[in-house]
């Protein structure tokens, strides 16, 4: 029979490599649900507008997210949407786009409603220059009502090697008070099988600046399963970092999709490490972790107690979406820029991946809307209890069915029983409605989410998931 979880074990996790293994398969990361893949171009600008208009009734505060494709050179790993330049005049032409995509978009929106939250991601934003980036952010405050709130929560995704100390004043002066720096592995041998070579004395210099101007918090990304790749190095890296106590830290597995992601063609298969070795490289990486008493938040992302991350985990305020792990549960997310993606209200829309049809639309003085999907009632009582498991690692579906109008146990009979054989591995724990994960279930909260995701019942072969490990 189960054990319950107790109310601590619900944020923690029992490093368990037997059941890792026997369990790692591809599957969604859950950022939305439905996931991306099942959008549809029925769904355009007639649509979009009319979910603007329906979320107007609730005055949520907004979220905005702002994609910056532009990288100067590429990460072989990489498997984000970006355009390699080292031309960074192209960033006024961008920016100016951009900020038409705001003013078409903001009178849509009943006036007062207020960004609580802003992200830039990439891409790298800051391919930008400082007076590109101001420019942007003083013309996105004057479409939009910015919150002078306390609580605000303004973030930026900085490349260490192209950021200066004096670069981050100037953020501070714009309103951020988040950044997120990408690491992956110190190793000298690691980063040049990867093509990204930064050096450790800079990219701490670059944290101690964003401290040193009143950033409220920095992530800081790694990555475990990379070319080149040693438990030796990658203990090296982790105590590097440790020892400046980053607020977050996000520990990504590598995902070697090279039919998908042509820069990853780069990586010889036989200097990434056996899935044995990758194993151990996320055992080190918890172990050192949990050792420096940061909190598991989910998938790969954990932060220190007193952060705000943990503290709304603790709450039951968390909050999952394409920005990731969020404080900010109640609004509604407006995506701007190349392939950004919103949800607003019960719809998703998605701006065109190609940089050249975003343009065009843009040029064109249309909503640059190039699908999307608006979520049924189904659709809807699915993307609760997913985003329950994957906050909170646990789900009342009693209380869930209530909120719906439905009998949990009845319509979700299938499902429980595919949740079945987690059960008896331990992974995942039933009690009547209430359905969680255990500590060892914690790090494979995506097998556990899927057991509940309607279209994987008949999956697509086009559609291409990363591990779960």
């Amino acid at each position: 029979m189960d054990t319950p979880p107790l109310a601590s074990d619900r944020l923690g996790w029992s490093f368990d490599p037997d059941l890792l293994r026997r369990h790692d398969r591809p599957g969604p990361r859950y950022t939305s649900y439905p996931t991306a893949p099942h959008f549809h171009d029925g769904y355009g600008a007639a649509q979009f507008q009319a979910a603007v208009a329906r979320s107007n009734a609730s005055a949520r505060p907004l979220s905005l997210y702002v994609h910056v494709p532009y990288c100067t050179s590429p990460c072989f790993y990489c498997g984000c949407n970006r355009v390699i330049s080292r031309d960074h005049g192209k960033g006024d032409a961008y920016v100016d786009r951009v900020l038409a995509e705001a003013r078409r978009v903001a009178p849509l929106f009943a006036a007062g409603r207020e960004v609580i939250q802003l992200h830039l991601g990439g891409g790298t934003p800051n391919f930008l220059s400082p007076a590109q980036l101001s420019r942007l952010v003083d013309g996105l405050r004057r479409c939009y009502r910015f919150s002078e709130d306390a609580a605000r929560d303004f973030s930026i995704e900085l490349d260490p090697r192209s950021v200066s100390a004096e670069d981050i004043a100037g953020l501070a002066r714009m309103g951020f008070n988040r950044a997120s720096l990408g690491i992956q592995d110190f190793d000298p041998a690691v980063q040049r099988a990867i093509n990204r070579v930064q050096g450790v004395e800079e990219t701490l210099a670059i944290i101690a600046a964003c401290r040193r101007n009143g950033l409220r918090s920095v992530n800081v990304d790694l990555i475990y399963g990379l070319p080149k790749q040693t438990p030796e190095g990658f203990a090296r890296t982790l105590e590097t970092v440790l020892a400046v106590r980053p607020d977050r830290l996000a520990v990504y597995g590598y995902a070697h999709l090279p039919n998908l992601f042509r820069a990853q063609r780069r990586i010889a298969d036989a200097d990434l490490p056996d899935p044995e070795r990758k194993l151990a490289l996320l055992g080190l990486a918890v172990e050192r972790l949990s050792a420096a008493g940061y909190q598991y938040i989910g998938l790969d992302h954990f932060a220190l107690p007193e952060e705000d991350l943990s503290r709304a985990q603790r709450a039951g305020d968390l909050h999952r979406n394409f920005m990731g792990y969020t404080t900010h549960a109640d609004t509604d997310l407006l995506g701007l820029g190349v392939s950004a993606i919103s949800r607003i209200d019960n719809g998703y829309s998605q701006n065109p991946r190609e940089l050249k049809d975003w343009e065009a639309r843009i040029d064109a003085g249309d909503l640059p809307v190039w699908r999307g999907l608006e979520l049924d009632a189904d659709d809807l009582l699915r993307a609760e209890l997913i985003q329950e498991l994957m906050c909170h690692g646990r789900v009342d579906g009693r209380a869930l069915a209530a909120r719906h109008g439905v009998d949990f146990e009845r319509y979700f009979a299938a499902e429980l029983a595919a949740l079945a054989p987690l059960q008896a591995d331990g992974l995942a724990h039933r009690s009547g409605s209430m359905v969680a994960a255990t500590r060892r279930g914690r790090p494979l909260l995506r097998l556990i989410a899927m057991c509940f995701d309607r279209y994987l019942q008949a999956p697509q072969p086009s559609i291409r998931y990363s591990r779960a490990i």
